[in-house]
């Protein structure tokens, strides 16, 4: 790992995204342009990314039940990850890690390990004691979530399509039960 400057983790809130609506859809455009399986294929422009923001992460935030943290670096975004806490009255105790992210030009820095931490403070403050998640089967998030604690569940063949293939790809599900 090279030394970094000193990374920031912001919780954002709606009047966020919108102040930084290009930096954040330059994000997700970046990493599905590298092959993040973050539910997005080619061809994906940056005003789909723009889009997602302000759209569907804006409106979840908005009715408060989705946690935004976003990591800067020398001022420019780097990565996100999002705690979707929107669980039926059955499970007030659950929430689901979504959308972990980090620019390609960044990743193997540490800075997706300090985002998974710093949202598991954020279900915590929430009382949230059992998160999930799901990752595309192989991918170089899964080592990351198991060396954080998180236990496979099972795995989905043919969960979804691969960016960049267009093959269908398996998904593991995972979960983590907080102390």
């Amino acid at each position: 790992m090279s030394e970094l400057p000193p990374l920031t983790i912001v919780r954002f809130s709606v009047d966020d995204v919108y102040a930084h609506e290009a930096e954040l859809g330059r994000l997700i455009h970046d990493c599905v342009h590298a092959g993040a399986s973050i539910g997005y294929v080619l061809p994906y422009e940056l005003a789909d990314g723009i889009a997602f923001w302000t759209g569907k992460i804006a409106n979840s935030l908005d009715g408060g039940r989705l946690v935004l943290l976003v990591a800067f670096l020398d001022g420019a975004i780097v990565g996100s990850v999002q705690l979707d806490y929107d669980t039926n009255p059955n499970q007030p105790h659950r929430a689901e890690v979504r959308k972990l992210m980090v620019h390609p030009d960044y990743r193997r820095e540490g800075i997706a390990r300090k985002l998974m931490l710093a949202i598991e403070m954020e279900a915590r403050k929430l009382s949230r004691t059992l998160l999930t998640l799901d990752t595309r089967t192989g991918d170089s998030a899964e080592p990351l979530y198991a060396s954080l604690g998180y236990k496979v569940s099972g795995v989905i063949p043919g969960y979804c399509i691969d960016a960049h293939s267009g093959e269908l790809d398996s998904t593991t599900i995972m979960y983590k039960q907080l102390v």
